[in-house]
């Protein structure tokens, strides 16, 4: 996908998939963030977004505050407000995608944090965590789980998707299994994570989508 000549300032999808380091997601989503919606997410047809919005609508009945992880434009908050009124926070690692996030005025706040360290928010603070696109080929694992559990209440509503290439490789699949005494209700669901307009490189990505309850 990637084309003769481009540079870090034409970011695509190959290059996100390459990340390794956090420094590494801080360059490559500086230049992405201004032309994130309308260029990748567009040219792509990227559902995974709209998807996860529409299963919290589906089992979430609010009002909040739910945490958006790594939220980077906002594009799960841009299709979760059209189906109801949430407190909503953004989480991400890049202060420019949270710019762009915050500019369309859909979060409460944002959050600028590294998910392979520790959070500066307290136990139990969330009613629910969302997450599209996060844990995928780059650098967060399957170990940022835990604090993203610690961080929500009991009871609390999770909709994470998770690059089904690295489901098993990575380790998400014993992570889960080891999270089995603090989580409940869980529930995968694969989905294509682009839609019909997207190149042929990538139209056959899939995702899971994990749903679950935190005990």
């Amino acid at each position: 996908m990637s084309r003769k000549g481009e540079t870090m300032t034409d970011p695509d999808l190959d290059k996100a998939y390459a990340l390794q380091t956090p420094d590494d997601n801080r360059r490559l989503y500086a230049d992405w963030a201004k032309s994130y919606d309308t260029g990748f997410a567009a040219d792509m047809d990227y559902q995974l977004p709209r998807l996860v919005a529409l299963l919290l609508a589906e089992i979430y009945q609010g009002p909040g505050p739910v945490l958006d992880l790594g939220a980077g434009t906002g594009l799960i908050a841009d299709n979760m407000l059209m189906r109801g009124s949430f407190d909503i926070d953004a989480l991400d690692i890049s202060p420019e995608m949270l710019a762009t996030a915050t500019a369309k005025g859909h979060y409460r706040r944002t959050i600028e944090a590294d998910l392979t360290r520790p959070l500066d928010i307290a136990d139990g603070t969330y009613d629910a965590v969302v997450s599209s696109g996060t844990f995928t080929h780059g650098h967060v694992g399957p170990d940022a789980l835990d604090e993203v559990i610690r961080i929500a209440r009991s009871g609390a509503l999770f909709v994470l998707t998770i690059n089904a290439e690295h489901f098993e490789t990575r380790g998400f699949a014993a992570k889960f299994e080891e999270l089995a005494p603090k989580i409940g209700d869980l529930e995968h669901r694969s989905v294509n994570i682009y839609g019909g307009k997207a190149t042929a490189d990538h139209r056959d990505d899939q995702a899971d989508i994990a749903i679950f309850r935190k005990r």
